[in-house]
């Protein structure tokens, strides 16, 4: 049976086939239909001020090609003001421990209002990436039962430095420590993308190729290695995420 309330779903990409593309992964991996959500892509108006949480089962934030670590004098005034909307929205999710699941963007989001500096030390080139779960993830009920480590697929220019003080390190990695944690019982962000896929990342690979995130010539070599490995352990992340939080779909 699932909520009367629908899930929430917040998007920051300005490109609308990546916006609808990613959108099209959170609902086919978190068993969603349009219907089970709303929608709001706030790169161009921020997230809407009368917005109140308590009308949603449950908030998922997707990834962005802004980046909170870009000094203030470079950031335009629509991501200013996004990250202003975002604290604004994250300090109530944090204080009520209201469902949330970040990804990408979403965990530096949240890294950032719970005080952890974000920084280019830890960027990843767009990969499929093993990751080891830690002793607490195996108690996590997204988590539970999953094998000792999982491939998932990832790109980033920035990450949090360290674990925020206040949440539980979940999953951690070679080349970045810290790719999924745990705020209170209900508060989640990865590093990773739990809604990606081999096709959905070729896209990204093909919008963003002259985005910093790799050099333009090793697209194809990119789209190539994002496609060698299924990560149906990242995808069942969401799954549960849903699940629990929302409930199954009849």
């Amino acid at each position: 049976m699932s909520s009367t309330k629908p899930i929430l779903i917040l998007q920051l990409r300005p490109e609308t086939e990546t916006s609808d593309s990613e959108y099209t992964c959170f609902l086919k991996y978190g068993g969603l239909r349009a219907e089970d959500t709303h929608r709001i892509r706030i790169e161009q108006q921020g997230i809407p001020e009368n917005l109140k949480i308590s009308d949603y089962a449950a908030i998922i934030v997707g990834g962005s090609p802004f980046d909170i670590s870009t000094p203030e004098d470079m950031k335009s005034d629509i991501q200013k003001k996004i990250e202003a909307d975002f604290d604004r929205l994250l300090k109530q999710v944090v204080t009520r421990d209201f469902p949330f699941l970040g990804a990408c963007s979403g965990n530096g989001l949240l890294g950032h209002v719970l005080g952890t500096r974000i920084s280019t030390k830890y960027s990843e080139p767009v990969s499929c990436v093993r990751l080891e779960i830690t002793e607490q993830g195996k108690q996590d009920k997204l988590l539970e039962g999953f094998p000792a480590q999982i491939d998932v697929l990832l790109g980033h220019k920035e990450a949090v430095d360290t674990t925020p003080e206040a949440a539980t390190l979940l999953m951690t990695g070679r080349d970045c420590p810290v790719q999924m944690f745990r705020v209170g019982e209900n508060v989640y962000a990865t590093q990773f993308h739990p809604e990606g896929d081999a096709e959905e990342f070729s896209l990204r690979i093909d919008i963003y190729r002259n985005h910093g995130y790799f050099k333009p010539h090793e697209a194809d070599e990119l789209k190539n290695q994002v496609s060698q490995k299924p990560t149906p352990y990242a995808q069942e992340i969401l799954k549960r995420f849903v699940e629990i939080y929302y409930g199954r779909r009849e």
